[in-house]
């Protein structure tokens, strides 16, 4: 099949642009691309645009084959009060506001016992930037689910949230993570990093974390063996030269460090965000088109191919039939089962906060590939080579009706039981928080 690719991609070369096609052959060659060449990539279109994802796809299967994976996880946003307030992100609220919620951490450690229960290896916490969080709570949560699920891989905190933790408890980034990291986190999500250039960063989210603070973050994480993953956020203010200058940053960082187990392209999500919504900030779009969601995952495969050979596509942001799609255009993982997600839900993202394992599996093999469940670190866990290998999952096994035991984002921010009131309140255990919601419902 690669040979017939790669004859395929020399004809559409042929018909490309000259600086599009010396692009594509540097890169099939196994040589860097500079920012200039990027640059043009982002502009393909016609055949240009048939023969980048030609090409991209291509560099995927000589670089990790013919299996598309994905893992067993959940999300557990623990809390959507935050101190900053930033534009593009319709999840955050303010501690006054009556949409408020705060998981004690009984509940956290319950939720990812469940889904434990349910097959999953991986449980991902990360949330807003509460008032009054005392410096070591991230600490305890991790030493509190590690201690009840000792198997259970944790992938949490943003370099933000590592960043607000350390400030909170006046320890050194160095020593919180150490901290963390003897608590029990086995990897670190490597969002907050929208686009790495505090121009826009500046516009989008003021006063959230630099470019050099997350830089500072994530470099410390890998000199301390804790892997993380890269993101980045567009569709929103960027130019294509900016996406050119973060993916090559990401490049770079991976040299020194080679910390990062996978690079997932985000697209802005619109509809609620008050970026978008309000009017905030002049000039922003209505998030990617379909077109720029293929050409970023493609130009993505094209610069960090060596590099970071992972790439996923959010099956959350862009929906099954999309995601499908970048599969074609270099993606090779379709990311978690998630069972819950509140942050893309809560900025309108259309498409749903669980996925089953037999429903990933079907969107890979609709696309001619193999799936393969694997570990947050890429550990190849179940190969699926056909119908005879194929495996009923606890999830699988869950109707649409039983499916909503897990909760919504939106049931979560209407229960009273875990209503931000005040931070000692917060850190009550569950059934506390219960117990005092019956007498305010019905006083003696």
């Amino acid at each position: 099949m690669n040979h017939r690719m790669k004859t395929a991609i020399e004809g559409l070369l042929q018909l490309a642009n000259p600086p599009i096609a010396y692009a594509l052959e540097t890169s099939l060659e196994g040589h860097d691309l500079v920012e200039a060449q990027i640059v043009n990539l982002f502009s393909a279109t016609g055949s240009d645009f048939h023969a980048l994802l030609m090409a991209a796809d291509f560099l995927r299967s000589e670089t990790v084959g013919e299996r598309v994976t994905y893992v067993v996880n959940r999300n557990i946003n623990f809390t959507n009060v935050c101190v900053k307030r930033c534009s593009f992100c319709a999840f955050s609220r303010t501690h006054h506001s009556h949409e408020g919620y705060y998981l004690p951490v009984d509940e956290i450690v319950r939720r990812a016992r469940e889904a434990r229960e349910y097959g999953a290896t991986e449980v991902c916490m990360q949330a807003g930037l509460p008032p009054d969080m005392e410096g070591d709570f991230y600490i305890r949560l991790c030493r509190a689910v590690k201690e009840a699920l000792p198997e259970l891989h944790i992938h949490a905190f943003s370099p933000e949230e590592i960043l607000y933790g350390s400030q909170r408890s006046g320890m050194s980034i160095k020593d919180y993570l150490r901290e963390l990291k003897d608590a029990g986190i086995g990897s670190l999500p490597g969002t907050s990093a929208e686009i790495l250039d505090d121009d826009v960063r500046g516009r989008i989210s003021p006063g959230r974390i630099s470019t050099a603070q997350w830089i500072g973050v994530i470099t410390t994480a890998h000199s301390l063996g804790i892997p993380t993953t890269s993101t980045i956020m567009y569709g929103h203010l960027e130019t294509d030269r900016h996406c050119a200058q973060h993916l090559l940053l990401l490049r770079d960082l991976q040299r020194r460090s080679g910390g990062f187990t996978e690079f997932v392209p985000l697209s802005f999500v619109h509809t609620e965000a008050p970026l978008f919504a309000d009017g905030r900030v002049k000039g922003v779009r209505a998030g990617a088109t379909g077109m720029e969601v293929l050409k970023m995952h493609a130009v993505a495969r094209l610069v960090l191919n060596r590099d970071i050979p992972n790439l996923q596509v959010s099956w959350v942001k862009e929906g099954l039939k999309l995601s499908q799609a970048c599969l074609a255009a270099g993606a090779n993982d379709l990311g978690g089962t998630l069972i819950n997600e509140s942050i893309s839900t809560s900025a309108g993202a259309p498409h749903g906060q669980l996925l089953r394992p037999c429903d990933l599996r079907h969107c890979i093999r609709a696309a001619g590939r193999i799936p393969a469940e694997r570990s947050t670190l890429y550990a190849t866990l179940r190969r699926f080579d056909g119908p005879e290998t194929e495996v009923e999952e606890p999830l699988d096994r869950l109707t649409d009706e039983q499916a909503q035991r897990f909760g919504s984002y939106h049931q979560l921010i209407h229960l009273d039981r875990f209503r931000f009131r005040e931070k000692r309140l917060s850190e009550m255990p569950a059934e506390s928080l219960r117990e005092m919601d019956l007498k305010i419902k019905f006083p003696m």
